[in-house]
Order: C-alpha cells, then structure tokens, then sequence
C-alpha cells in the first residue's frame, strides 16, 4: 500500500528520503509529499503523480531543508487523487506534520467533533481528522498527543508525526499496517518497508499493534498508546541493497521472473532429503502431532496468493488425502465459518500484511484452528500471529504482480504436502521420487526461461486482442486464474481464466474469429479432455496458444502456437506451466507501453480491506 519514510539525524534529509521513497515505488501509489522542519519551521511540498513529479516541484520551489523529515506516497482511499488529499497533512493549531497508512474507521465522528470545537479542513481525507486530532489534544508533549488520539481511534494505521515546537523528534505508531525503525549511529530512518532502510543501516526492530516509538539524535524510546514501556527486538535486515536493485534487467517483474530457479533453490534449500524420503520443515516440527491428526485444512489469500493455495488445496487433497479447501480471506471473515476439531488453516502471503488474510486467519484462530503461515516477509504481521509457518524465501520481490512469490508459496505447499502426506500414509520410496523430481524443477525452469524471445514474438501477434481465455484442469485450472491474472495486472488486457470444462457452460458464447485461448495442455490425467475442449474453441476461430509437454507433437495440429515445458509430475507441473504465461504477460505490458512494475490502481501490500 502507501509508502512511509521518514528521518532524524545530522544529515540533510530531503535526498536520502526521497531515495528511500523511490525504493517503495512498488508498493502502488497515486501522489507523493514531502515536509521537513528547518529552523522551527515545518515545510511542506505535495503533488499528484510520481515521486518524479514531487522531486519537479521541490526543483520549483527551490529545493527543502531539514535534518528531520517525513515523505510518503499515497493510494487514494479518502478522497480525489489531489494535491490537497496528498501526504503529509497538517494541523491548523499546535504546528503538528502527519503521515499515514491505513484507515480511520471513525473519522466522521472525530472530524465532526473536532469541527465543533472550530477545526477547518484542508482536505477530504481521514488523514488530516487524525493529524488535527492530535494537534487539539497536544500540551507540549508530542508523544503523550499521539498516545491519546490514538486511544481514540478505531482502523488500522502506521504513521509519523512531527511538531514544530518539538523540532528534534519523531514519533511513530503502528496497528495492523507495517512500520520499522532503522537505527545508525546518531540518526533514525523510519519506515514502511525494510528496503528504504537498508541504504543508511542494516539493524532494525518492528514496531508490534498499539506500540509507539519516540525517536531524536539521541535515542529512542518504545510504549505502547497506554504509555507501557515497552522494549523492541533489534535485529539485522535480512535484505541487501543489490536484492533491491535492477542490475542488467529492464524492470524487477522481469528480473524476479529470470531469479525463480535461484529462488526454489532457497526455498527447497535443507528442507527436503531424497535419500531418506523425508521433509524437514523446521518451522513447523513443533506441531508435528496435530498436523498428522489435522481432517480439515483452509487454505486462505486473496489474488496470486489465492491461486497458490487453490494449488495447495489440490496438492495437499491428492498427496495426503486430506479434505482441503482455499478461500478468500475477504469472504470467510464475514460468515459463519464451520471450523471443527482438528481443523488446520494456513494463511498465504507474500507480504505477510494482507489485511483480508490476516482477518480471515485471526477469525479462523479465534475459532480454534491450529494457523499456519506461508509467508515471504520475515516478521511480518501474519508471521507473527500464526501459531507455525514456513517462509518462502525468495527474496524481496519488488514488482507489483506477483512472479517468484507465487512459484514459492506452490513450492512450500507442496513441501507442507508432502510431509502430511509421509507422515500420514505415502511411502517412503514414493516420498523419495517426488522430492527428486521437485528438486530438479529450478534446473527446467532454466529451460524455459531460455525460450524467452519466442514467448515475446508469439506474445507480439495476439496483443491487440482485448479480450483472452486461460484454461486448464485439474492442477493447472489454478495456473490458468494465474495466467489470466498476470495479463490483465500490466497489460490492461481483460483476460478470464477457468476450468477447461466450464467454458461449454456460457463463456463459450464469447469466443470469436482470432479470440486468443491460451491452454495448459500438459500431460496429465485430463490431457484427452483438455484436447477436446481445444477442438471446441478452435472450431469456433478461437487462436490456440498451448503449454505442453515436450515431446508433445500430436498438439501442433491444433494449436497456432505452442510452449513447451519440461515433463514432471502433473502434481509438480503448476510450477512450469505458469512460466511462459507469466513472461506473455510481461512482454505484452512492454509492447503495449504500460509501466510494469507499477500498473495503475494497484497496490503491492494491500493493508486495508
């Protein structure tokens, strides 16, 4: 979601915000601001657009000055994408400055309090009700402000607050959207993500839910907003600067595609041994009884992530003959969800914040299930509140639509997969064979990868088409959602994925003359149905673009084109297959001139519902 960076220290701060700000590009925004205090005095600039637009505007007004500042990028929820709704926002009493991610549930009724006691508003935001209650409520001590009005709140926020008459001081304060503290040596970086602060210091600690942090030159000081001390985890970033970097690729969607194969290899990495048949899951062994007793498992996410675990549903079904379903986390919070005896729920992420999984798992624990994670982000807020997990492992992963996240979390369910599955009734020799075959998918993945520039020309003849299908069954009907996802995320092109069989059921009405099909048409248990369902579409001057086996000639006569990926275990094909959707989608953002990393309306971390 929104970026937060923010500075104390010695140094002049306004470059080295706006670099770390720039780090968080990815994160989905629609406006930028920056505000600094020099001289007792706060300074403000704020634009629509892209950082590059503030930077344009700061070029105008003759640059900022500042030891200690604040800069943010904004997703709309509040109000217009405007100058005025921008970050940060200020008070129109006490010289209080405030940025801030999240929602404020309650802001109609404290802005209508505070409009009775003579407040005039700028903006339409819940923001500024938030910076201009803490400014009604401060009496010379900053951080006792921001405990009260917090006190106050209902939603979810992360923010920064300085104040004029307190010009060496910050203070943050997080509940359900992430917040971190860097700590140097005489100066502070505060943030929303680790990756703008591993520039400036390599130690950082987490703020936890109703904890605030007060922070000058000299140190910091941690509380919970009933003034509680409170003492943090300092710990090394677990991140390097040249993760987060371009190096030789054009954008990080394409640079995280081409990193999977190292990517696996991290996350299978100590976690499988062919030679036993065994599955050492590290993070979990401590509930290794009532995993083998689970009879129920939900596996919840939303977008890619959700498509993991519609993967994971089908893996964990047919390796451990465990009932498995996956869920939107938005949906299942808002029933009446049936959670059993020896029911297990597993919460898929990337970020760890998403704010409908986090509800959904929070609401499924409160219900008595045994809760899982399956996260990429170490320490994140789904991190901690599950009762086990297993990280992905993959890196930072900077572009917004999902590419080495998605093909992680199918590794680790199949991981998780395979060590109910040993402990509950596979072989030992069945368990050795798989676990063989899954550590050989980095080395196919290469393969693939290779055929890159024939994706891009295959890809250069049907991208004028509006209007695509992505089908597949069985295991690879979760990969076609996937598909159709990727390409509709960067391109703008509308694109649905379903079940191959489905699309006799209405969708097939859609289909006309050069309408692209794209199908999973690996060899598998359904490889003759999937065949048929070709037949159909094409019979009807649909363009058939497969992925199949290699070796696969009897396709050609169907297909316009065909990808071709390694032969592996239908069980284990998700992770190949989604391969050359995943490089179609990129390179028909690229020809079609959209900015991939950043498409529009989209948020990396989607910490609000």
């Amino acid at each position: 979601m929104c970026g937060i960076v923010a500075y104390v220290g010695s140094k002049q701060c306004a470059n080295l915000m706006l670099e770390g700000l720039k780090r968080l590009e990815y994160r989905g925004y629609d406006s930028a601001g920056i505000a600094t205090i020099d001289q007792g005095k706060i300074t403000v600039v704020k634009t629509v657009g892209r950082v590059a637009n503030l930077e344009d505007k700061l070029e105008q007004v003759g640059g900022i000055r500042g030891s200690i500042g604040m800069c943010h990028t904004r997703w709309a929820t509040h109000g217009g994408v405007t100058d005025p709704n921008a970050h940060p926002h200020t008070d129109d009493k006490s010289g209080i400055c405030l940025i801030h991610n999240g929602i404020i549930e309650n802001y109609v009724a404290l802005k209508t309090y505070l409009e009775e006691k003579g407040h005039k508003f700028k903006s339409q935001t819940d923001t500024e009700v938030l910076a201009m209650l803490i400014g009604e409520l401060y009496d010379g001590d900053l951080e006792a402000a921001v405990q009260a009005a917090l006190r106050e709140v209902t939603g979810a926020y992360g923010i920064v607050v300085m104040c004029e008459k307190e010009p060496d001081t910050l203070v943050a304060a997080r509940k359900g959207s992430p917040l971190m503290v860097g700590v140097g040596d005489g100066e502070f970086v505060i943030a929303s993500d680790g990756s703008a602060i591993i520039a400036h210091t390599s130690h950082a600690f987490t703020l936890e839910d109703y904890q605030v942090v007060k922070v000058t030159p000299k140190g910091f000081r941690t509380s919970t907003i009933h003034n509680v001390p409170v003492t943090p985890k300092v710990q090394q970033l677990e991140i390097e600067l040249e993760q987060i970097e371009l190096g030789s690729f054009s954008h990080f969607m394409q640079k995280e595609i081409f990193e999977q194969p190292k990517a696996l290899r991290n996350t299978l990495r100590g976690r499988t041994d062919a030679r036993e048949g065994k599955i050492v899951l590290g993070g979990v062994s401590n509930f290794a009884k009532q995993l083998t007793a689970t009879r129920r498992i939900v596996l919840t996410g939303q977008g890619t992530a959700l498509h993991a675990a519609t993967i994971g549903e089908y893996l964990i079904e047919d390796l451990a003959r465990i009932y498995s379903v996956a869920e939107y986390g938005s949906e299942f919070r808002y029933r009446n969800p049936i959670i059993e005896e020896n029911t297990l729920v597993i919460a898929v992420s990337q970020s760890g914040e998403t704010a409908d999984t986090l509800a959904a798992l929070i609401e499924a624990k409160e219900r008595g299930a045994l809760a899982l994670g399956v996260v990429n982000v170490v320490g994140s807020s789904i991190a901690r509140e599950t009762d086990a997990g297993v990280y992905l492992r993959v890196g930072p992963e900077i572009g917004v639509a999902s590419t080495k996240a998605f093909t992680g979390q199918v590794a680790v369910l199949t991981l998780l997969g395979l060590y109910l599955a040993r402990r509950r009734h596979m072989s030992g020799d069945e368990c050795s064979d798989l676990i063989r075959e899954l550590e050989q998918i980095p080395d196919k993945m290469e393969r693939i990868l290779e055929h890159d520039a024939k994706v891009r020309k295959v890809t250069e003849k049907y991208v004028d088409r509006e209007n695509w299908l992505f089908l597949g069954r069985g295991y690879n009907y979760p990969t076609a959602l996937e598909g159709a996802l990727k390409l509709k995320e960067i391109s703008y092109i509308h694109a649905e994925g379903m079940p191959a069989a489905e699309m006799k059921h209405g969708p097939i009405a859609l289909i006309n003359d050069g309408m692209p099909a794209v199908f999973i048409a690996n060899k598998g248990r359904q490889y003759e149905k999937v065949i048929s369902n070709i037949q159909e579409v094409k019979s009807r001057g649909g363009r058939i673009i497969a992925v199949a086996t290699e070796g696969d000639e009897h396709i050609k006569k169907m297909a316009d084109d065909v990808f071709y990926i390694p032969d592996v275990p239908e069980c284990l094909s998700p992770m190949l297959a989604v391969v050359p959707l995943q490089l179609m989608a990129y390179h028909a953002a690229v020809i079609r001139g959209h900015d991939v990393d950043k498409p529009r309306n989209l948020a990396k971390s989607v910490t609000v519902e």
